[in-house]
């Protein structure tokens, strides 16, 4: 069973978020995202300064298996990126809530990370798939 933290919230496209300072969140892809793709081999993170609308896609990772988009789970500029990602991108199979995470946003709107999903409904949306 994949690693669902309490304190995160999730996306239906299997990216988490996690509130870090006022306005501005931490993103990255969930244990059971990474678990699906496989090892991976290669992360392309957006720039900082990128705007993206919530569902966009921003980034895509490659796996041994294929290459996914990420999307982005909230609307807003992305402040800084995981740059440790370019050259060891296997943090994010070994550290997925942790030194994996993949990029921060400045949110457009704090609220909607009330639309995202908690662990219990992310748990759920899980068992529906």
């Amino acid at each position: 069973m994949s690693e669902i933290p309490s304190d995160l919230r999730y996306a239906e496209s299997h990216e988490w978020v996690s509130q870090e300072e006022d306005g501005v969140v931490k993103v990255g892809i969930t244990d059971h995202a990474q678990e699906q793709l496989g090892d991976l081999v290669f992360v392309e993170l957006p720039e900082e300064g990128d705007t993206f609308g919530r569902g966009d896609a921003c980034a895509v990772v490659e796996s041994v298996k294929a290459a996914s988009d990420i999307y982005c789970p909230v609307a807003g500029e992305v402040v800084v990126v995981n740059d440790a990602l370019a050259d060891t991108p296997e943090i994010v199979n070994n550290d997925p809530y942790g030194d994996g995470w993949l990029f921060s946003v400045r949110l457009d709107d704090t609220g909607e990370i009330e639309d995202l999903m908690d662990a219990d409904a992310y748990r759920e949306h899980l068992a529906e798939s």
